[in-house]
């Protein structure tokens, strides 16, 4: 297997990474000065919307929001939907923090409409497992189990108003029910996206999510009966509502392609033809209930069959466990099979891997399967 690669070439080269580091650098750290929200930190409720259920992105720490596409951005930036060509089909499971008993399954469908918009809906849902109930009078349980569980139904529309601009927004349901206790909601996700440079590999994305009214509890459990003078009374407690844990995320990415195959008929397996890419992403949220958030990732594709991803998310105090404010430590790590359907087809189906590294617990896995036809 032979690669021709022009010498003439290697100034670009070196020009494309130099303009690489500066789109990720500027995305994120020219806004680092940010300190977040830090003394507002366990005052939002809804927190599994800041969960991604789904394992591309994962893999890149979601340093991808101004690069993702399809029902993976539905989490990230939501205008990533308008570069769905037909129809695609995604489901992941992730095994939150293996070993806590945490299950987090995300399904989507979304299909074009029309030369240039895409609807879709999606469902995220987090269960816990079955949890022993106890009372007061039985501390120790032996009365039974109940499994709390929180969903969320998403409907998405994104468009590609121009070549360079794509757009959209989601809304989304959100239930929790926790034994006898129930909250209901609604949020919303804006995101837009500006593409440009030779092949389309420089882009710049801003995305708003969770913007919504406040939820509160209801339900049997904050209600009790009493007798007081041979009356009976029911007291019912009183309950804080809560606010949507919204954010804002502003972040880019660059495509650098590092090779471009020769032809060669000796090569069976066309691999000398394949193309190369690399993408170096970055991200920064802004959190209005806890601090703010800098991701920064890379992906190596292989002629979009096989793509390898890294990535990095940095909070304040991450590096000490006494100061930082979420399980995991950082890394995360992912990797993709894509294939076609079938030969000479554009029909695909993918495989993706994700790996976050926690501590405590043994990390998330995600495990995800993706048609696109």
């Amino acid at each position: 297997m032979t690669w021709t690669t022009s010498k003439n070439l290697y100034p670009l080269k070196m020009k494309q990474i130099q303009i690489a580091l500066m789109t990720a650098s500027l995305a994120v750290l020219s806004l680092s000065s940010f300190a977040g929200n830090k003394d507002r930190i366990g005052q939002a409720g809804a927190q599994e919307l800041m969960i991604n259920p789904w394992g591309k992105s994962n893999g890149m720490a979601g340093a991808n929001m101004a690069s993702s596409t399809g029902l993976e951005s539905v989490f990230l930036n939501v205008s990533g939907l308008s570069f769905i060509n037909k129809t695609e089909i995604q489901f992941t499971h992730s095994d939150y923090l293996s070993g806590s008993g945490i299950g987090v399954n995300a399904f989507g469908l979304a299909q074009r409409v029309g030369e240039s918009s895409v609807l879709a809906a999606s469902v995220t849902s987090m269960g816990f497992g079955d949890i022993e109930r106890t009372t007061i009078e039985n501390p120790d349980g032996g009365i039974g189990t109940f499994a709390p569980q929180l969903l969320s139904l998403n409907v998405s529309y994104a468009r590609a108003f121009s070549n360079t601009i794509h757009g959209g927004f989601t809304i989304k349901t959100i239930s929790e029910t926790i034994n006898d206790a129930q909250a209901s909601g609604m949020a919303i996700d804006m995101g837009i996206r500006y593409v440009t440079g030779p092949r389309e590999n420089l882009k710049f994305g801003i995305a708003l999510k969770n913007v919504g009214p406040k939820m509160n509890f209801g339900g049997g459990g904050f209600t009790e009966k009493v007798q007081l003078d041979e009356k009976e009374f029911t007291l019912t407690q009183r309950r804080q509502a809560f606010e949507m844990p919204s954010t804002l995320s502003i972040g880019g990415s660059y495509d650098i392609y590092l090779m471009e195959g020769a032809s060669d008929s000796s090569s069976a397996s066309g691999i000398a033809n394949w193309e190369h890419r690399l993408t170096i992403a970055g991200n920064f949220i802004s959190n209005s209930f806890g601090k703010d958030l800098i991701a920064v990732g890379v992906e190596y594709s292989a002629n979009d069959m096989i793509m390898l991803r890294a990535g990095y998310l940095y909070e304040d105090g991450i590096l000490d466990i006494e100061t930082r404010t979420t399980a995991y430590t950082g890394p995360s790590v992912g990797a993709s099979v894509q294939l076609p359907m079938g030969k000479g087809s554009d029909n695909t189906v993918s495989i993706d891997y994700a790996y976050r590294f926690s501590n405590p617990f043994s990390g998330t896995h995600s495990y995800g399967v993706c048609l696109n036809f």
